[in-house]
């Protein structure tokens, strides 16, 4: 194709995309707004929700792989800021599964993609859950410290795994675990793979469930491993091609990105996302607020300082989609991630997320920091985003190591 025929440049979005972004945004103004607050209290699975949800065909593989697929990768982004936009904690409880799907996706062989991730999701009349368990208690940024171990038994042709994961998006509830651990420790990271285990797997238990700041209607907690033994199939992308990266390390040859690594490669836009819904949130209940209030005989949202506010917040807003929307377009056409363009996602929209939250209750003053109006919740729930699939350090560790090309700690 010249140039001459080259598509022409847009930011608009596809009429497909444009009717999904309404659907999901209807959905999440009259199913998950309205039960926000109650399961927030409640700090627990939003089960009838997620039935509502799997009912309509959003909570379904079908629609997930349909968006991911979508030509312009903007079908994820813009699913995802709708349902944050809803409430994080249900949203999450929605998508947590993804991260799991998504990690089998990645690097696993047609069959186990085919024979699996179907199971994490379940149909309309029977809901599933998928879990993908990384961190540990000692192991959260620095993957390369994972102690959890996969044990392979020649005898019984199957792998033996050992360990406690935690801080697990439905750890220990969902029906589908996918595990990464340690194969070969003296290998750090590179000697790593993930597992996937099978619903009713003995060995396999939940340990504490977290309290947590925000996103309370997510279940997260630790997963315990006790001698829970898998058929050697269960290795996500295979044993032969496990075993030939490993070689390949050995040999001193660069080995392709590990499975974990790879996983939330391919989901740092996404996050980016999420932060984007819950900060958009925030801030339209900050100017309607403004736009209503009324001080010293004016609208609040005639102070300069209020609308200085509301004037940064909206330009935040805006530069965090345009971030988001390029890696994802760009993940989802093949570009390579050449200056770390999904960590400048991830990492600009999580912190804008708790910046536009902060100054939603600002701008609300005393009424802003009860529970009675939502931005307290919406800035409860946008601290995590700065914490998981990542952390703003690593964010730019990962960010500054690309641009300088330098081993920088």
């Amino acid at each position: 194709m010249t140039s001459s025929e080259s598509t022409p440049f847009s930011l608009e979005l596809s009429e497909d995309v444009a009717e999904v972004q309404q659907w999901v945004h209807e959905f999440a103004k009259d199913v998950i707004r309205p039960a926000a607050e109650e399961w927030d209290e409640r700090e627990e699975t939003p089960w009838p929700i997620l039935q509502e949800a799997a009912k309509v065909g959003l909570y379904s593989l079908d629609f997930i792989a349909t968006q991911w697929l979508e030509p312009t990768g903007l079908g994820i982004p813009v699913t995802v800021e709708e349902l944050f936009w809803g409430d994080a904690g249900i949203a999450l409880a929605i998508m947590g599964t993804g991260l799991a799907a998504a990690s089998v996706a990645a690097v696993g062989t047609d069959e186990q993609v085919m024979e699996w991730v179907p199971q994490m999701y379940g149909t309309s009349d029977e809901i599933k859950l998928g879990a993908f368990c990384a961190s540990e208690p000692d192991a959260g940024s620095d993957v390369g410290s994972i102690r959890t171990r996969a044990v392979y038994d020649e005898a019984s042709d199957e792998w033996v795994l050992n360990g406690t994961k935690t801080w697990a998006t439905n750890g220990g509830i969902a029906d589908i675990h996918v595990v990464v651990a340690s194969v070969h420790p003296e290998l750090g990271s590179r000697g790593q793979a993930s597992f996937i285990i099978p619903p009713n797997t003995p060995g396999l238990k939940q340990g504490q469930k977290f309290k947590k700041h925000g996103i309370r209607a997510s279940h997260t907690a630790e997963v315990i491993l006790d001698n829970v033994r898998l058929p050697a199939r269960l290795i996500v992308g295979g044993k032969e091609k496990f075993d030939e990266r490993i070689a390949r390390v050995r040999e001193g040859k660069r080995a392709k990105s590990q499975a974990a690594l790879k996983t939330f490669e391919a989901t740092r836009p996404t996050v980016g996302a999420m932060g984007l819904g819950v900060g958009r949130a925030a801030y339209e209940y900050a100017l309607q607020y403004a736009q209503e209030r009324e001080q010293f005989g004016r609208k609040i949202g005639d102070f300069q300082a209020i609308a200085f506010k509301l004037a940064d917040m909206k330009t935040q807003l805006d530069a965090a989609r345009l971030l988001v929307w390029r890696a994802a377009w760009m993940a989802r056409n093949g570009k390579d991630f050449a200056n770390a363009e999904g960590s400048m996602a991830k990492l600009y929209a999580s912190e804008m997320s708790v910046r536009v939250t902060e100054e939603a209750i600002q701008i609300l003053g005393g009424n802003g920091y009860t529970r009675d109006y939502p931005v307290e919740r919406m800035h409860r729930d946008s601290k995590i985003f700065t914490i998981f699939e990542g952390t703003s350090e690593i964010q730019r560790l990962v960010i500054g190591r690309t641009v300088t090309g330098l081993p920088v700690r």
